[in-house]
């Protein structure tokens, strides 16, 4: 039979955890109420505010908060948490670049959202793995959390590497279709219509990745952004070399009243003997790989042809 003082203290202690509950809960209702009392000045500014400060918008995700109280408490250490996290994983910078490069329109957090289900993924595969082997001999409690970890950091690494590749291949496509726009843009500046009118029909006849952004550019002008503004915006936000000169070149060719036309021919070929000189390039680390399957494969396949033969004829005695 359990002794009644320690019923009643346990009881105690329930009391007292119910308690603290009722209090914090009825503490957030408070301060979830609206206050009976005028907004103050900056409460009436700040909507007025959020396209030039910083602190407005702050202001306003506070108090979009349901509980002020929960949000007060428990709401500077996610936040913290997360930016050390971004600090770990490379930055919001870094990461909204390659997105950009890529031409996805996920913005930075949804990348992370998406990185963070890749690891939950793969640190339930290394948990599933170490089950496997844990049913058939003992596996240390070290081995769970290695693991564990690996699993789930594969998924953060390899999101991230999905994301270069995909980045690294774009900007790919768009340095090989550089050198055609850039012929097709000196065409028709050569048939007489202006820069926008040839940016435009450009945009318009073409279907690669650099027909999309210069699409993108067309629309910034059509609201009002300067053509030579918004062709800088697609330079830096895709920091492709070729292209950036071209941008430079052009933005100089229309300050100084140079034939735009023979600028754009001459970027073209500037960016094709880089392309040449790329290939080749490649092809001479290409050359050592190729040496691979030559050594190891063919050169012993063949000497096994021209032996094996006469050692057959041999041993049969013929």
């Amino acid at each position: 039979m359990v002794p009644l003082s320690t019923v009643l203290s346990g009881l105690g202690a329930w009391g007292v955890v119910a308690g603290l509950g009722l209090g914090f809960g009825l503490w957030s209702l408070l301060s979830a109420l609206p206050r009976a009392r005028w907004p103050r000045l900056e409460a009436r500014l700040v909507p007025h505010l959020l396209d030039v400060s910083a602190a407005a918008r702050a202001e306003v995700e506070r108090a979009r908060v349901r509980a002020p109280l929960l949000g007060a408490l428990f709401g500077p250490a996610p936040t913290a948490a997360r930016d050390v996290l971004l600090r770990w994983l490379g930055g919001e910078t870094s990461v909204a670049l390659r997105l950009r490069q890529a031409g996805s329109h996920r913005t930075v957090m949804g990348f992370r959202l998406r990185q963070g289900a890749a690891a939950g993924a793969g640190a339930l595969l290394g948990a599933t793995v170490c089950g496997w082997v844990a049913s058939t001999r003992p596996l240390a409690a070290a081995a769970w959390i290695a693991l564990i970890a690996v699993g789930g950091g594969g998924g953060v690494l390899g999101w991230d590497l999905l994301l270069s590749r995909a980045a690294a291949g774009r900007l790919a496509r768009l340095r090989e279709e550089l050198p055609t726009v850039a012929e097709l843009m000196a065409l028709s500046l050569s048939a007489g219509e202006g820069v926008y009118d040839a940016v435009r029909r450009v945009a318009r006849a073409s279907s690669g990745e650099l027909g999309v952004e210069l699409r993108a550019v067309v629309t910034d002008v059509g609201v009002g952004i300067p053509l030579a503004e918004a062709l800088e915006r697609m330079s830096r936000a895709l920091a492709l070399a070729p292209l950036s000169r071209l941008i430079e070149a052009m933005s100089a060719a229309l300050e100084r009243g140079a034939p735009l036309a023979e600028v754009l021919r001459a970027q073209a070929g500037d960016a094709r003997s880089e392309r040449k000189r790329e290939l080749l390039e490649e092809a001479g680390r290409k050359e050592v790989l190729m040496l691979v399957p030559l050594v190891f494969g063919l050169l012993p396949l063949t000497v096994v042809i021209a032996v094996f033969p006469g050692v057959f004829i041999l041993r049969s005695g013929l």
